[in-house]
């Protein structure tokens, strides 16, 4: 006769949660109504001192990765660009709007300039497509693979929302890592909602970018994808961690942002790490460079454990 399961025995001490919820802070006295008298963790003024960084540094490492490890995500593909660069609509409605206004105020230099950067990215309007074509290509393929590899961006609009939303065209599942910024970035719309973060910290959200990632592709941007590329180009170099594939999605853009060649030819990086960083023109391109270096990572374990 099969044996009953065995109910768990209930919790010896109650949970922090079932504490701060019976607790009573005033019982009419001046000891209860005092700051002092709240529980730790249950006083926001207090987690929020300057003396408490370290804790509010872990606790911002510490939501994001248990909430992955909760949905089995173990492998990612990071994923940075521009978030000016917007689909094709959005694009041509901005430049429209940018040439009205130069045709109301004609020889206008300051409008002038305004056309001329809304006619670049509406040329760049292609990557949003490739972006989005990427996310749909890394979710769908990983369904073959051992892994469940899942697709992060930086949470926010234009090549971020683009690959988020190729993850969701597939009913995938993908991260969002957003940062509180002077200018209000809200989450896209494309995010899976419970893998949606958000950060304080540049520091903790940089890490959680990298933890997991065994590739990153980086599409044309600005400052903020200079900055999380060369972090990762730099941890690589140093072997602080493993070398992955580092894509750049269009050479030309690239080569006229940061000439790699004339690092190497003037003796500052190596020819060795200029080559850890690939080219990559259309998402069919960049997918099949992770696919190359993660098939041969598995059969390097295989060999390693015959």
């Amino acid at each position: 006769m099969a044996k009953k399961p065995q109910q768990p025995c209930p919790p010896l001490f109650p949970s922090a949660k079932q504490d701060a919820a019976q607790v009573c802070y005033d019982y009419g006295t001046p000891q209860s109504r005092s700051n002092s008298y709240r529980l730790a963790y249950d006083d926001f003024d207090f987690i929020m001192r300057d003396e408490l960084r370290p804790v509010r540094l872990q606790l911002e490492l510490l939501k994001p990765e248990l909430a992955q490890l909760e949905h089995n995500i173990h492998a990612t593909v990071v994923i940075f660009g521009s978030a000016r660069i917007n689909d094709c609509e959005t694009a041509e409605q901005t430049l429209q709007c940018a040439e009205q206004a130069l045709d109301d105020n004609q020889g206008d230099v300051g409008l002038a300039k305004k056309v001329a950067i809304a006619k670049r990215l509406l040329a760049k309007s292609r990557y949003y497509d490739e972006a989005r074509k990427l996310g749909s290509l890394i979710t769908e393929g990983a369904k073959g693979l051992n892994h469940n590899i899942v697709v992060v961006t930086g949470g926010g609009p234009g090549i971020m929302e683009a690959a988020n939303r190729g993850a969701d065209d597939v009913n995938g599942k993908s991260i969002g890592l957003n940062i509180v910024l002077p200018g209000e970035q809200k989450p896209n719309n494309y995010i899976t909602p419970e893998l949606c973060f958000q950060f304080h910290y540049f520091a903790i959200r940089k890490m959680h970018f990298l933890m997991r990632a065994i590739a990153l592709i980086a599409f044309p941007g600005g400052f903020g994808t200079l900055d999380e590329l060369f972090e990762a180009l730099t941890l690589i170099q140093t072997n602080k961690v493993r070398r992955i594939p580092v894509i750049l999605f269009g050479k030309l853009y690239w080569d006229n942002i940061i000439n790699f060649d004339t690092l190497v030819d003037e003796g500052v990086i190596s020819q060795c790490e200029r080559e850890i960083i690939q080219y990559a023109e259309t998402a069919e391109q960049a997918w099949q460079l992770i696919l190359n270096d993660y098939v041969k990572n598995v059969d390097d374990a295989n060999n390693d454990n015959i």
